[in-house]
């Protein structure tokens, strides 16, 4: 908006600013049934306070409900919760009123969508290791096929502090949907708490463990999760060697793991042995006989 002043500028003046309803739109591009749609409201010169009503519709008489609040710094945002009973081909809006400024308007429509429903959300194994590639797959029912979401895996946190591990799209192919991710720790597993660091606290070890959602919109399924959880397993190589670097052979070894656990066995003519599936963390190595 340009203004233009020419007046003198070597005394006050009083100008009167014309206020303005710039834009209402969606930032939800879709409506779908028993989520939540997000809109913002954009002014001019409206002055910090200015109440605002906002009424939610659908073109086929459903109400999405009613807001009243204030302008603060001629921008306001809302969220409508959405009715389940929204039908597919309907179209959604809002209507503004700013009664102190006299302004009203109404936003653009957009289309509506039957509630979507997630269920049998699965991995592929419970456990993972370095390298594996696992198969994440759910049912999704309310989406047309070929609608892109998005798979976010978390590593769970007993406190519910999730780490967020990554993201990754996915496409509804006949209200199903089925996506590949290479498991690959990236921490030090010597971070990893064991057994006997947590005792004198009266912990207890953990493996790191793993859970996924799906993004619809602004909702996210399987916060609880529903996936069940992946537990990381991991594997360890133990190398001895003399003083003057010369394989040990035949040695009997006890390693005893994060968890508490304890392996015993021989290494062999190469003084090697490798452990399999251990739970990842810091393991203490002794050989008894050497």
């Amino acid at each position: 908006m340009s203004l233009k002043f020419n007046k003198s500028t070597d005394s006050e003046h009083e100008i009167k600013l014309d206020s303005h309803l710039v834009s209402a739109y969606w930032t939800s591009r879709k409506a779908i049934a028993g989520q939540q749609a997000t809109f913002e409201v954009n002014t001019e010169f409206v002055g910090d306070g200015a109440p605002i009503k906002v009424v939610g519709k659908s073109e086929q008489g459903k109400k999405l409900g009613k807001i009243k609040d204030v302008i603060k710094k001629n921008r306001f945002s809302g969220v409508f919760d959405l009715p389940e009973d929204l039908e597919l081909g309907d179209r959604v809006y809002f209507e503004i009123n700013l009664k102190k400024n006299s302004l009203s308007g109404e936003s653009e429509r957009i289309p509506t969508y039957p509630p979507i429903r997630v269920s049998n959300m699965r991995w592929s194994a419970e456990e993972a290791r370095r390298g594996d590639v696992l198969t994440l797959s759910a049912d999704i029912t309310g989406l047309q096929s070929r609608s892109e979401v998005t798979l976010v895996i978390y590593e769970h946190d007993s406190d519910s502090a999730h780490d967020k591990i990554t993201e990754l799209p996915s496409t509804v192919l006949d209200d199903k949907i089925e996506t590949q991710w290479e498991y690959e720790y990236h921490e030090d597993t010597d971070r990893i708490n064991t057994q006997s660091d947590l005792q004198p606290h009266e912990g207890q070890y953990a493996h790191p463990e793993y859970f996924f959602t799906i993004k619809v919109g602004e909702t996210e399924y399987g916060r609880e999760q529903e996936s069940g959880l992946l537990r990381f397993k991991d594997w360890y190589e133990i190398m001895l060697r003399d003083t003057s670097g010369r394989p040990v052979p035949d040695a009997n070894y006890s390693a005893r793991l994060a968890d508490g656990s304890e392996r015993t066995g021989t290494l062999d003519s190469d003084g090697y042995a490798r452990l399999e599936d251990v739970p990842p963390g810091g393991v203490e190595v002794d050989f008894p006989d050497v």
